[in-house]
């Protein structure tokens, strides 16, 4: 009997694939974005008056977020089991599921009931769509992120640029941040009463747009070159599942999911909770959303400046530089968000998120990539960071919300949440081995790059 053949591994993806696997991270994180900012942004203006009106404004507004949490409770089943699929199956497939799950629960959204039509049928199915929502989102980002990485190590010279590569697809949240408060800060100049009536259901129905372009985009790239080449060296099933193999070695994942809770805090408080806070503060909704809008424009800058500035200095310098930033100007932002000055309400949001955010969220998603091997880096990456999601962005609007309804509006512990997201995420960073040179081996068995010794992974 004859051996069976050993597969060949295809050649190296040129520039041209880099640049359309790079597009596609940067779409779907996009949609991503947008689905989850239209919904944080809908629910601080009319949800919990449309899906929970028997409650008063404060306990409704807090309802609306706990629904906003629930996703998000969501989002590390996901990226446990599409990494599971990821890991075992590939990258690609699993991209392509999550994308459509993402758009098609977002424009259901767009055509539920409110709760004077079914009744608390109308919370329920709410509930019901943002958990899938968040399963779908707990899969997409480390897909579309390891997707970038791993060709970027495969193409050139590209692989001495990993962070710059890894920013497309960060840059997908400021733009899916600006795409959402455009559309948002359109339909609200309508009326009050047909805003409510179905003003609100638009920017949830205009996602299939997003959706179709990002699959055209999607449906056209190669699987990673890495994990093609993993298969190909080693045809055998792992003897344990992706997740065992992340959770026998726990510290990785336990680092990965607190390096980010800074950024997620920074940017749940300063965009979706933000709208919701300054409009009880006397701002108009266009003046907020505008103010959202520019930040989110200045950090289409900042994020690929500071991914490109840890290519040459290191992931660990740049994400401290913003967490102490995110740090030190907490107090002033919020200072300047009180003054009821919709100029210096941009600038307040313009530092905060669109600065010292993204110098934090600029690196991460490089960063974490290489704290896992081939083998089990879809599982571990987006575990990680969808672990950093859930603290950071989940429950921090609900936790807000709480505290202003309980300490009369003071923006005191807002402050305190920013700065105590940013203390994790540099007491984290303190922790962490620097990762940007390392090489991404695709043979590598172990649970994490973080487990070789600095020598070893850095060999080119």
């Amino acid at each position: 009997m004859q051996p069976a053949p050993v597969p060949v591994p295809p050649p190296p993806p040129d520039s041209r694939q880099l640049r359309r696997v790079a597009l596609s991270g940067l779409l779907g994180t996009a949609v991503e974005f947008y689905d989850f900012l239209v919904y944080g942004t809908v629910a601080a203006l009319v949800f919990g008056e449309l899906f929970f009106p028997d409650a008063d404004p404060a306990v409704g507004t807090i309802a609306a977020f706990g629904t906003f949490a629930a996703g998000y409770l969501a989002r590390p089943l996901g990226g446990i089991v599409f990494g599971h699929f990821g890991d075992r199956l590939g990258r690609k497939s699993m991209l392509l599921l999550t994308m459509v799950l993402m758009g098609t629960c977002s424009f259901l959204i767009g055509l539920l009931p409110t709760y004077d039509a079914i009744g608390v049928w109308a919370p329920v199915l709410l509930v019901a769509l943002r958990v899938v929502q968040g399963l779908a989102i707990g899969g997409e980002w480390g897909g579309a992120m390891l997707m970038v990485v791993e060709h970027a190590e495969r193409t050139g010279g590209a692989r001495r640029r990993r962070g710059l590569w890894s920013s497309f697809t960060q840059l997908g949240a400021p733009l899916g941040s600006m795409l959402s408060a455009g559309v948002v800060t359109i339909v609200s100049t309508l009326p009050d009463d047909e805003f409510r009536t179905w003003g609100w259901r638009v920017p949830f129905l205009l996602s299939v747009a997003l959706l179709a372009v990002g699959l055209f985009v999607r449906l056209r790239v190669a699987e990673s070159p890495l994990f093609t080449e993993t298969r190909a060296q080693d045809t055998r099933q792992q003897d344990r599942p992706p997740l065992a193999e992340v959770l026998r070695r726990p510290r990785p994942l336990l680092l990965a999911g607190c390096v980010g809770i800074g950024a997620f805090t920074a940017q749940a408080l300063l965009t979706s909770f933000m709208i919701s806070y300054a409009v009880r503060h006397g701002y108009t909704r266009p003046q907020v959303l505008t103010a959202v809008t520019v930040a989110s424009a200045v950090a289409l800058f900042a994020l690929p400046a500071a991914s490109a500035l840890s290519d040459r200095v290191g992931r660990r310098p740049v994400v401290l530089a913003g967490a102490v930033a995110s740090a030190a100007l907490a107090f002033p932002v919020l200072a300047l968000v009180d003054s009821g000055s919709p100029g210096l309400l941009i600038l307040a949001l313009a530092l905060g998120h669109g600065v010292a955010q993204s110098t934090m969220y600029g690196p991460l998603g490089a960063l974490l990539s290489e704290m896992f091997g081939t083998r089990v880096r879809y599982t571990g990456a987006s575990l990680g960071y969808q672990l950093a999601t859930l603290v950071g962005a989940g429950f921090s609007p609900l936790i807000a919300s709480s505290l202003l309804a309980a300490y009369g509006g003071s923006s005191t512990p807002l402050s305190l949440l920013l700065c105590g997201g940013a203390a994790i995420t540099a007491l984290t960073v303190w922790r962490l081995r620097e990762t940007h040179a390392d090489t991404l081996d695709a043979r590598t068995t172990s649970a994490t790059s973080a487990d070789v010794p600095a020598a070893e992974g850095a060999r080119q």
